[in-house]
């Protein structure tokens, strides 16, 4: 019970030392392996994130771990990551296996139902997201889509849903 509060000097003093080095180690790695670690995040994205901070904490706070086993971690985790991205960028088959698909929301002003309840997503997110573009009206919007990092993406004017934008997106079989 005595040592809730303090333990020793070394221990400050290691908390401390590790605190700034891991930070550092971090930041150059994070710098390293490009702008695509830090862009806005899909599942995969958020996982790699948790995981990158729950071993800093560990590293930081857990005394038997060494500098060089947690940087180790570090870099392997960002390592990871940069080769998925690196081959999901040039296969379609791992990109569908890290990443979801976008997903048609809204069609010619239509809330499409079976599509939000499978995404999760009621009515009232997107009428905030309306109001937010300034639409006063739903029939206004040609499609809203729910894109792999959880935002809705407004298209005001679409012809049809063979447009080379709409390519990626999941629809439903009985909409053209």
């Amino acid at each position: 019970m005595n040592k809730i509060f303090f333990d020793s000097w070394d221990s400050i003093l290691r908390t401390l030392v590790i605190t700034i080095l891991a930070y550092v180690a971090l930041i150059i790695l994070l710098r390293i392996s490009g702008k695509r670690t830090l862009s806005k995040m899909n599942a995969f994205d958020f996982i790699v994130t948790i995981a990158l901070g729950s071993t800093l904490a560990t590293v930081l706070l857990n005394k038997s771990v060494s500098l060089a086993d947690g940087v180790l971690a570090l870099f392997l985790l960002i390592g990871l990551q940069f080769l998925i991205t690196f081959f999901s960028v040039r296969s379609k088959k791992v990109s569908k296996l890290v990443k979801s698909m976008p997903t048609l929301l809204v069609y010619k002003g239509d809330l499409l139902q079976d599509a939000m309840r499978k995404e999760r997503v009621n009515a009232d997110e997107i009428y905030a997201m309306l109001r937010e573009k300034g639409i006063s009206s739903i029939q206004d919007v040609d499609a809203v889509i729910l894109e792999t990092d959880g935002s809705l993406t407004i298209i005001n004017c679409i012809e049809n849903l063979k447009s080379d934008v709409m390519q990626s997106v999941k629809a439903p079989s009985d909409i053209q």
